[in-house]
């Protein structure tokens, strides 16, 4: 069974589900949580609170055990659980282009070579083995399905705005250009920390980051609205010092077509449309592009050998 997953810092998305890259572990059951898995003698549920970044995600088995949570679920979207069956599991994974080169094969080896994994999930037995597994750039991925509209399009900016990185790559005529493409530490993760920083400073206001995408979302939060203008600036300033990055490095996007996705891009799509240093801008508002796009790649992978 081919499931496709996203790692983001942030969070974690499937073609079907995305939730908070956060975890917590106990030796007993932990009360209230709806999500939890049983691995290795260890409750693992969701939460809310992301975990710190990690630059190299084979440190540990957090990232291995939101895996499962995602592999769970795809399974029981399938209709394909019996709670007998062994699955073999084809993984279609990604990391930042920047990190790619030199990370992929020990992500993709962090996955094999585990055996039958067996784990509860939510009270239902599992039993997986990971057979195979690819890893694809990000951003790339999330503009695959979308390639045959670029082919006569010279060049293309796609753009993953990430919780801690900024993924670009560089299309020409729907071709990758290896030499445009790199990695920015300028992902909403670096956003929230400074307007929380600056909300504490000036309001005396303690804020997480749901509450921080309430009111750039302009939903009613509750905050006085001198500390909702004081991020939403905060966020206009964050777009802008991310495309003048940009321009630094030759990439001007007023005069190129840019393709903006990932949970960033929909967090700040407002401030991205209404900046005059960028021109013709498509949006990608499905959060769970990179995997959908992980997922074809794969399978012409595949056929092609």
């Amino acid at each position: 069974m081919l499931i496709a997953v996203d790692h983001g810092n942030k969070q974690m998305k499937t073609k079907h589900r995305t939730f908070i890259s956060g975890l917590i572990g106990s030796s007993t059951p932990p009360p209230l949580a709806k999500d939890v898995i049983l691995y290795k003698d260890m409750y693992y549920a969701l939460s809310e609170q992301r975990l710190a970044y990690m630059r190299d995600k084979t440190k540990n088995d957090h990232f291995f055990i939101l895996t499962l949570f995602a592999i769970a679920d795809e399974i029981e979207l399938s209709g394909r659980y019996t709670g007998s069956e062994i699955i073999d599991v084809q993984l279609a994974i990604g990391l930042p282009p920047a990190h790619y080169g030199l990370q992929y094969e020990q992500f993709e080896e962090y996955f094999l070579d585990r055996g039958i994994v067996e784990f509860q999930k939510s009270g239902k037995n599992y039993a997986v083995h990971i057979d195979d597994v690819i890893a694809f750039p990000q951003a790339y991925a999330a503009v695959v399905p979308h390639l045959a509209g670029l082919r006569t399009v010279s060049k293309t900016i796609v753009l993953d705005i990430g919780g801690f990185t900024v993924d670009y790559l560089q299309l020409s005529y729907g071709e990758p250009d290896l030499q445009v493409c790199d990695s920015l530490e300028h992902g909403v993760i670096i956003l929230y920390n400074e307007i929380r920083r600056k909300a504490n400073a000036e309001f005396d206001a303690l804020l997480d980051e749901q509450e921080i995408d309430g009111i750039l979302r302009h939903l009613d939060t509750g905050f006085p609205d001198k500390l909702t203008e004081m991020a939403e600036e905060m966020a206009e300033g964050f777009v802008n010092d991310l495309i003048s990055k940009l321009r630094e490095r030759g990439i001007d996007l007023r005069y190129c077509r840019s393709i903006w996705t990932g949970g960033g891009s929909i967090l700040l799509w407002e401030y991205i449309r209404r900046s005059e240093k960028v021109g013709n801008t498509v949006f990608l508002d499905n959060l769970n592009a990179n995997a959908a796009g992980y997922e074809l790649a794969y399978r012409e992978a595949r056929e092609s050998k």
